[in-house]
């Protein structure tokens, strides 16, 4: 039996504290799994904060793209300061700043030079000379320099007139793609083949000695192998240490639960609880789409005796700028009984950028709490602002260069215990662009709401709120469980949150929801439907309107022609921009496959056609495209062709199939027989075929025309869940029994190819299990690997199966596909 840990949650009733609210504690089972990433504040792709350490005062709180979203707490016990939250930020200056920073010019050659180009006496002379950033400036906005061959070669001349010896360095940069960059002759950076943007790497002591007063050399090396190209790069440094609080809490507890993050700490004499909380419930799409999560604490002697209590709270401007050097401007001000903090950019640019690793640099963010006499706000220099709290408890404002800190101190007093809430908001005014018409947040849609009624909301539900997230968890978690045990659970459990804010909800000009994800970590995408298809197990399991959501802007773009093509288009556009598809090349089985399926599903789970006749002329069009030319596809991408694209993909055959019988079974139920018996029949002709063209003896090939090959069949999921039974039984059985015999530590790979995997697929592999036993089996090395990972980054989806790495990606929508096992159990199948 495994023991699993009791911890006490807060459910709040607004009474007395600095923010109200009196912990009442009510027990749960904790979440034993050490995460990778633990979230804290999840409103969307934008705002969206996480831990990536195991102490929460272990390291800067950070953007899920890994960049620094500050968020600094202290606990001042009688007169002494513990640091609990985040690290006390240190500005960076540049040097010699990148093109975004500062002009600058280069020497360059896409003709490879001869040895000893990265060193400072290298004669370039016959080098071109040309302005930084270089790249393909259609896609890339801050490329000056046309880059459109697959190499070049670049050194930048540093002139340097301050000693720089004592201080901490560092190297910004953006590449597309492999890059390697040095200083003065020594290597800093060597990426292999990968694509970033404001990239920090901190220079190696010995870059840092060859620094001189003068002139020195950054030389970089960089290859575009496809599509997009940019090598931009700069030089940074740390202002003057001004770090108060060196000494920390003792962290005893982190807990993750789907809609809240519990941490409790030792602080002298005092214990501390903090509860993250993000009321992201799918029954309530207006409360869920509020731009206001809450940060609880709850302090308690733990000597029975009263304790002097003070607490500093702090948030940095990136939590609404772009990059660091970017201007903001901030107040402070009461409204109607809410006391806040606020920080935009000065530019204010409303969706004039887009991107993957990008920050949102438009609207405010807010740093708020119910007013208390004993509250106090400010922004400033937080040097200022934390050395008069720590002389004193006040806040001493003095206003900075543009990048002023927003600070919220609460003086409780001499107490046994108190509790009290801050909130966490973001006003993006307007969240996408569809079709060319911005688009407001689907809480103001109708243009008859601001922030301040929802932090009023927000401050009038508090207690309520606080219920309802506790008995969500709870129940989550307890369905997860029943379906596939503790392990699976955990990780539902801390899947929700990151599938949650990696979308954005609005409202179409027609009025129909658009449930918009963004593709993290991958290419910025907005609407992508092979994100659609993994994450709609979740969907279909709470909301299935929100997985609507999702496919009803890729129905509008074909049916109003914009989309031309006989199949579906792969995206909408790059978030937040939903103009129409970027994507390079098409997938033409795979999205319309997933659209076909997930068309079926959303009909199953709702007991009626009714979604699917609404757009039943663009389906029949897409039926027809999967009959003719499913079985045996030609070369062409699909979403898994991390190892190069091939042609004859069996696993890719299986979805045309089920998507085949998908227009088969949507038609019977809207009384079209003929129709429907004639589809059935052609997709149970696919089956027969792929039986004999697939068979390779004790398991199923990755290709027709490839003997010897394996891959992961988690298509054939749907053929028991949507009950069409094209495959027998014993196929499924023997491809789980060759996976089991392929499995390492942290999985079974996704094909014979690579050794890395896509662990949502092994969930939809799992379910088709027909024992508790063997999908445990499946699920425990993605349980091992998330506890143990050594790359601290929201969820990854696909990673090494020999190593603790992730191969790429994070914080993607696609672990909503880990509900797949709930769904089927939903199903009764």
């Amino acid at each position: 039996m495994r023991l699993t840990t009791l911890v006490y949650v807060a459910t709040a009733a607004l009474l007395v504290g600095c923010g109200g609210g009196k912990q009442q504690s009510e027990q749960h089972a904790k979440n034993e799994l050490r995460a990778p990433a633990y979230p804290l504040v999840t409103i969307d792709p934008y705002t969206s904060a996480w831990s990536m350490s195991n102490q929460l005062y272990d390291a800067p709180v950070k953007h899920w793209t890994g960049k620094n979203f500050p968020l600094l707490g202290v606990a001042k016990v009688d007169g002494k300061a513990y640091r609990f939250m985040g690290e006390e930020e240190l500005e960076l200056y540049p040097i010699c700043g990148t093109s975004e920073q500062c002009d600058w010019e280069g020497k360059y050659t896409t003709a490879e030079p001869v040895s000893g180009w990265e060193k400072a006496g290298f004669n370039d002379a016959a080098w071109k000379t040309a302005p930084g950033a270089f790249g393909t400036k259609e896609n890339e906005p801050t490329a000056k320099t046309q880059w459109g061959s697959e190499y070049i070669w670049v050194r930048r001349t540093v002139n340097i007139t301050d000693d720089l010896s004592k201080k901490n360095l560092y190297l910004e940069y953006s590449h597309d793609d492999d890059v390697i960059i040095y200083v003065n002759g020594i290597k800093v950076v060597e990426t292999g083949n990968s694509a970033k943007k404001y990239v920090y790497a901190k220079l190696p002591e010995e870059a840092v000695a060859s620094l001189k007063k003068g002139e020195n050399i950054i030389a970089a090396y960089c290859r575009n192998r496809v599509g997009n190209g940019l090598l931009d790069f700069g030089l940074l440094a740390e202002k003057d240490d001004t770090r108060f609080f060196a000494e920390t809490a003792v962290q005893t507890s982190v807990d993750a639960q789907a809609t809240q993050t519990y941490y409790t700490f030792n602080c002298g004499n005092v214990d501390l609880k903090l509860t993250f909380t993000a009321p992201l419930l799918m029954d309530d799409l207006d409360l869920m789409t509020r731009p206001v999560n809450y940060l609880t604490y709850e302090v308690q002697s733990k000597d029975n005796q009263k304790h002097d209590v003070e607490l500093y709270f702090e948030a940095g401007p990136q939590w609404a700028i772009d990059q660091p050097y970017q201007k903001s401007v901030s107040k402070t001000g009461n409204e109607n009984g809410i006391v806040y903090a606020s920080t935009g950019s000065v530019e204010q640019n409303i969706l004039a950028k887009r991107g993957d690793d990008l920050r949102i640099d438009w609207g405010y963010f807010y740093f708020a709490a119910p007013d208390d006499n004993r509250l106090k706000v400010g922004t400033g220099d937080g040097a200022l602002l934390r050395q008069s709290f720590l002389a004193d408890g006040t806040l001493k404002e003095q206003s900075t260069d543009g990048m002023n800190k927003l600070a919220i101190a609460c003086k409780m007093g001499n107490v046994k215990s108190d509790t009290g809430y801050l909130m966490l908001a973001y006003d993006d005014i307007y969240s996408l662009q569809y079709f060319g018409t911005n688009l407001r947040p689907y809480w103001n849609r109708k243009n008859d709401q601001t922030i301040f009624t929802q932090l009023e909301k927000a401050t009038q539900e508090y207690s309520t709120l606080m219920k309802r997230c506790t008995e969500f968890d709870a129940k989550l978690i307890g369905e997860a469980e029943q379906a596939g045990g503790r392990k699976y659970a955990e990780l539902c459990a801390l899947a929700y949150r990151q599938v949650m804010a990696a979308h954005k909800l609005v409202e179409s000009p027609d009025g129909e929801l658009l449930f918009m994800s963004k593709e993290n970590f991958s290419n910025g995408c907005i609407n992508t439907v092979d994100l659609t298809y993994p994450s709609s197990p979740l969907f279909l399991v709470y909301n299935p309107n929100l997985l609507k959501g999702m496919m009803n802007g890729i129905f509008q773009y074909s049916e109003s022609g914009k989309w031309p093509k006989p199949f579906a288009a792969h995206d909408l556009g790059t978030y937040p921009l939903a103009n129409g598809q970027v994507y390079g090349g098409d997938m033409p089985i795979e999205e319309t496959g997933n659209m076909m399926i997930l068309s079926a599903a959303i009909a199953v789970i709702e007991g009626n056609p009714d979604y699917a006749a609404k757009h039943w002329d663009v389906l029949t069009t897409w039926a027809n495209y999967l009959a003719e030319n499913g079985l045996d596809p030609e070369n062409q991408l699909c979403t898994d062709d991390f190892a190069g694209h091939f042609a004859h993909n069996t696993n890719l055959s299986i979805k045309a199939i089920m998507g085949v019988a998908s227009y088969a079974y949507l038609a019977d139920k809207q009384g079209m027989k003929d129709i429907s018996n004639k589809y059935m029949e052609k997709a149970k002709e696919m089956a027969g075929e792929w039986l004999k063209m697939a068979d390779d003896g004790d398991h199923y090939r990755l290709t027709f025309d490839k003997p010897g090959t394996w891959s992961l069949k988690y298509n054939l999921v749907w053929d028991e869940l949507l009950g069409f039974n094209l495959f027998p039984r014993e196929v499924v059985e023997k491809e789980l029994a060759y996976y089991q015999t392929k499995e390492n530590k942290y999985g079974v790979p996704l094909d014979n190819r690579e050794t890395y995997t896509k662990n949502d697929w092994i969930m939809w592999t799992a379910t088709m299990a027909q024992d508790r036993a063997t999908f445990e089996k499946f699920i425990a090395p993605i349980y091992t690997f998330m506890n143990e990972t050594v790359d601290r980054v929201p969820m990854t989806d696909w990673n090494w199966t020999l190593e603790p790495n992730q191969r790429g990606f994070q914080a993607r929508s696609v672990i909503g596909g880990y509900w797949m096992k709930v769904l089927k159990d939903k199903l009764g199948k």
